[in-house]
Parts: structure tokens; C-alpha cells; sequence
């Protein structure tokens, strides 16, 4: 017999208890107190026999493409899903409609190529969204995290990504941490709004030395502060052939509605006068 409180006599308590419960490990994985850690098996396939009452999922390192929702719905009380470094891509759009209590996702090292706002909408209670390394990310949609007000951690890294809007990280109250480095930023006008945000705002951004511009080529390699100073001199304070040719034509139309105001009034002004003087010559014929 093991002295009663030992770590052997716990372990074996434990083991006793999941027995009589009837409780099973999936294959190749390993199984602790609410945890189902299945890193670096190869699997194909999402695991199956995993305990309803799994808390911590760790999927990371394995060949996994795709996450099947009714059986991840069974998992209800799944606070932490580690996917990273697996092979999920394209479609996620309500995968995670049945792990409402979600806290913790990482799904980096992928190869998701957009975010809508179907993907991440059902996780009210999502802290943590890793979806870094993903090189065929290429599109979050505006309003992508809008239900996800909770969220404080979110890492975009090394994605495909070369815009983002700024609503949508903007109108997150409580993001902390933003990462954005290694990404193909398009540093046009559009981009300019974005990156005064990350100017103003309190949110840090890890790695900041590497958030730089990808394109114009002009501006390749340029660090966010001096890419902002540079945008700002080109695009609020000067002006591009097209606009020098659209103020023409907005001038030209202006000078056209004027003149053309101006005959009308003095043609109706001499008809005025015409149709005036010959009433006074038909009033002076009746006297006489």
C-alpha cells in the first residue's frame, strides 16, 4: 500500500475513479484531470472517445485538416483548444457554434486564408485568438471579431494579410496585445487611418521593429511612425494629376453653371423689358 496522500496513492485514485466512471482516453493521446493532450500523434482525423467533460484540448503538431462541429459541440464545457501547427484551412465559418465558453484558441501555423464574421462569432467569451503563420491568410472581414468584445489577445503575425480595417481592432474595448509583424502591408491612403490608430491607441504591439510597410516599393522596409509621417505629406497635403483634373472639371462646371445663369436671367430680364414696353406703347395708342 502506498502512504495515504502520496502522489502514487492520488494517481492511483484518480485512475480508480476514471475506471469506475467508465471514463476513455482517445487513442494515442494522453489524459489528465479535464485535459486531452494529443500533440505530435500524426493524426489524421479529429480524435474520437474524447470525455465529455474536457476542458484543455491540445490538437498541436498533428496533420489534422479538419474540425467537425457536432463533435466538438459535445464538448461544451472546452475552455482551451490548441490547434496550431496542423493542416485546417479555408472554411471555418461556424465550426465553433457549440463552444460557446471558449477562452483560449490557437489556431497558428495553418492555413486559413480569410475570417468572417461566421468563424469566431459564437465565442462570446473568447481572451485569446492566436491565428499567426498562416501565409494564405489574406482577408479578415470588417466586422470579423465584432462579437468577440472580451477579446484582449490577438496575433495576426506572418500572415498574407496587406490590409486591415481599423473598426476591426479598433472597437475591440478590451485588446491589450495586437500582433501585426511580418505581414505584407499595402502602405497606400486607405492604410493611412490605420496605422494613425496604431499611432494613438493604448494597445502594445509586440515585435513593433518588424511592422513594416511591404508596399508601395517606395516605401518597403518602412517602420509604421516614419511610414504614417510619409503618408500623411503625400496624401493629405498634396495632390495627384487625376485630382488636378478633377478640381479642372469641377471649376470648368461651375464656370459653365454660372454663365449660363447669368444669359438666362439677362434674356429673361429683355424679355421683360420687350413684353413692359410694348404693354406702355398699347396704353398710350388706347388714350389717343
Amino acid at each position: 500500500m502506498f502512504p495515504s496522500g502520496s502522489p502514487r496513492s492520488l494517481s492511483l485514485v484518480f485512475l480508480l475513479g476514471m475506471a469506475s466512471q467508465g471514463i476513455s482516453c482517445p487513442s494515442r493521446c494522453s489524459c489528465q484531470y479535464l485535459e486531452v493532450n494529443c500533440t505530435g500523434q500524426q493524426l489524421q482525423e479529429f480524435p474520437v472517445d474524447i470525455p465529455l467533460d474536457t476542458r484543455q484540448l491540445i490538437l498541436a503538431a498533428n496533420n489534422i485538416s479538419y474540425l467537425p462541429p457536432v463533435e466538438l459541440s459535445f464538448l461544451a464545457d472546452l475552455v482551451y483548444l490548441d490547434c496550431r501547427r496542423n493542416l485546417l484551412g479555408d472554411d471555418l465559418d461556424f465550426t465553433f457554434i457549440g463552444v460557446a465558453r471558449l477562452v483560449y484558441l490557437d489556431l497558428s501555423f495553418n492555413n486559413l486564408s480569410q475570417v468572417t464574421f461566421s468563424t469566431f462569432s459564437h465565442l462570446l467569451s473568447l481572451v485569446v485568438l492566436k491565428i499567426s503563420d498562416n501565409p494564405n491568410l489574406v482577408a479578415i472581414e470588417k466586422d470579423a471579431f465584432a462579437n468577440n468584445t472580451w477579446l484582449r489577445h490577438l496575433d495576426v503575425s506572418r500572415t498574407g494579410l496587406t490590409f486591415l480595417d481599423t473598426s476591426t481592432v479598433r472597437d475591440l474595448p478590451n485588446l491589450r496585445l495586437l500582433g501585426l509583424s511580418d505581414n505584407l502591408w499595402h502602405c497606400n491612403c486607405s492604410f493611412l487611418d490605420f496605422i494613425t490608430w496604431m499611432m494613438e491607441s493604448d494597445v502594445h504591439f509586440p515585435d513593433a521593429d518588424n511592422i513594416t510597410c511591404y508596399t508601395p516599393a517606395g516605401l518597403r522596409a518602412l517602420r509604421m511612425p516614419a511610414a504614417e509621417a510619409q503618408l500623411h505629406s503625400s496624401c493629405l497635403t498634396q495632390l495627384h494629376k487625376q485630382d488636378y483634373v478633377f478640381l479642372g472639371l469641377v471649376g470648368f462646371c461651375i464656370f459653365l453653371a454660372g454663365t449660363t445663369a447669368a444669359w438666362l436671367a439677362g434674356v429673361c430680364a429683355v424679355i421683360y423689358e420687350a413684353h413692359a414696353s410694348k404693354g406702355e406703347e398699347e396704353e398710350e395708342e388706347e388714350e389717343d
